[in-house]
């Protein structure tokens, strides 16, 4: 992706925080006669084998992507974003020379597609998919709370993937190539707007950098 470096995000352990802040991804894939494949795909993050570690999901199998084994492919994660208008610039009232913008948290994973249907891996899958995700409610649902001919046979619909991290890219724009004016204007809008999640994100230019 077009990531300038005041942008660029490299620091290993806050790449893998926002993967898991934000687990439903866009995967796409080539195949050929079919092109570009996209789905939206709840992901989980494993941290081997290093440095990027490991993306684990699932897709129906009649979804086309699940027949692109071997395939390059791209998991996009998105994180906080919001619209930024050009009013919140002290540089709007000293010279009127701003124009809107948009701030967002962008993650992209680069890896190789490989699928696997055994189903006792698949259940093993599919029960910490639900833990994951169960496990901050007051009755968390668990998947032997429903009849395990029922679980089987949902199993038989699935294609569980790996996708090994070849290539790990983080872009956070968040007003960096900004004055310092500028950006408190903008905290304090995003404030006002409610978006306390993004005016976090915002700091000095080399806030988000990696050392």
């Amino acid at each position: 992706m077009y990531n300038p470096p005041a942008f660029q995000e490299n620091r290993l352990e806050t790449l893998h925080a926002a993967i898991a802040a934000a687990p439903l991804a866009n995967l796409i894939a080539y195949r050929e006669g079919d092109g570009l494949l996209a789905s939206p795909v709840p992901l989980m993050l494993d941290p081997e084998p290093a440095p990027f570690g490991t993306l684990i999901g699932h897709l129906a199998r009649g979804n086309p992507l699940a027949a692109a084994e071997g395939a390059m492919a791209l998991a996009i994660f998105m994180g906080p974003d919001a619209y930024i208008t050009p009013s919140w610039y002290a540089t709007k009232r000293a010279t009127g020379r701003v124009v809107p913008t948009w701030n967002y948290v962008t993650l992209h994973a680069h890896g190789t597609l490989r699928f696997f249907d055994d189903p006792s891996r698949l259940l093993a899958l599919v029960r910490r998919l639900t833990e994951r995700h169960e496990r901050q409610r007051a009755a968390p649902w668990a998947v032997g709370d429903a009849p395990a001919d029922f679980i089987a046979g949902q199993l038989k619909g699935i294609v569980g993937f790996v996708l090994p991290i070849e290539r790990l890219e983080g872009k956070w724009k968040m007003s960096q190539n900004r004055p310092e004016e500028d950006r408190a204007g903008v905290v304090e809008g995003l404030k006002a707007e409610g978006r306390a999640d993004v005016a976090a994100l915002i700091g000095p230019p080399s806030q988000n950098r990696a050392p």
